[in-house]
């Protein structure tokens, strides 16, 4: 399962994914869902166990290692519901024809791309009228909330103007903005529907630090879950999660 940040992380982007998805389209529907950049498989394997025929597209050969041990474990009809392919997030047309997707899922893959509004328009490209898109990013607006924190005054002092910072692996990558992708979906034919916080409150633990009591557990995912979801709180979140909606599909009644 991972350590508590990982947990929050997987846990709401997995309730706030839902709630968008019962919203999107009638309850039982079998969708036909893409993971950009799935990992080792947490959320498509997840979807694939509720019912829907999951692709997951990963370039990374340790991380579909990962994925197939894990689904290897799992009953024949889900590893029948669920393939894997090794590509890039960027070459989506050359694995799949436009409008192949329900939803199209990209957690935690954009700060790895230089310029990502071409790769953001080949996923939008993905989903068929009224799919939904599922992103998952740094938040560009509060990158100086983690350091300044944790008392590195010359790193919080920089992120006021800048969009990079160095990862928790070492690596220089990239954050976004919230009002930037918002014009961004807007341009590609998948505005901006909803949008939430991730860890507002556990983003400084360590990546090892373990779950505590379920009780306690329970408590804390829910004062995250409630700051995810509101104003100011959600704004200096560490992540953003955005669902944009392509074309004109109604939110569905009741």
């Amino acid at each position: 399962m991972g350590g508590l940040r990982n947990v929050v992380r997987q846990e709401l982007v997995a309730r706030q994914l839902d709630e968008q998805i019962a919203a999107r389209f009638p309850v039982g529907q079998r969708l036909r869902i893409l993971d950009v950049g799935m990992g080792q498989g947490t959320q498509a394997l997840r979807l694939a166990r509720t019912g829907h025929t999951v692709t997951g597209l990963e370039s990374d050969p340790a991380m579909l290692e990962a994925a197939h041990a894990s689904l290897a474990g799992e009953p024949a009809g889900i590893r029948e519901r669920f393939r894997m392919i090794e590509g890039d997030g960027r070459e989506t047309g050359v694995h799949f024809r436009p409008g192949s997707f329900d939803v199209v899922l990209c957690h935690g893959v954009l700060m790895y791309v230089e310029e990502p509004d071409a790769m953001l328009a080949g996923l939008a490209r993905m989903l068929a009228p009224g799919g939904l898109l599922s992103l998952l990013v740094r938040n560009g607006d509060a990158l100086a909330l983690r350091p300044g924190l944790a008392g590195d005054w010359d790193t919080a002092l920089a992120a006021f103007d800048s969009d990079a910072y160095t990862n928790r692996l070492g690596l220089a990558v990239r954050a976004d903005r919230l009002d930037a992708l918002t014009a961004t979906l807007a341009g590609i034919a998948a505005p901006l529907h909803a949008w939430y916080g991730v860890r507002v409150f556990t983003d400084l633990a360590d990546n090892d630090d373990p779950l505590p009591p379920p009780a306690e557990l329970a408590r804390l995912l829910a004062a995250e879950d409630r700051a995810g979801r509101t104003e100011p709180y959600r704004r200096v979140a560490a992540l953003l999660h955005l669902c944009g909606v392509r074309g004109d599909r109604p939110v569905r009644e009741g």
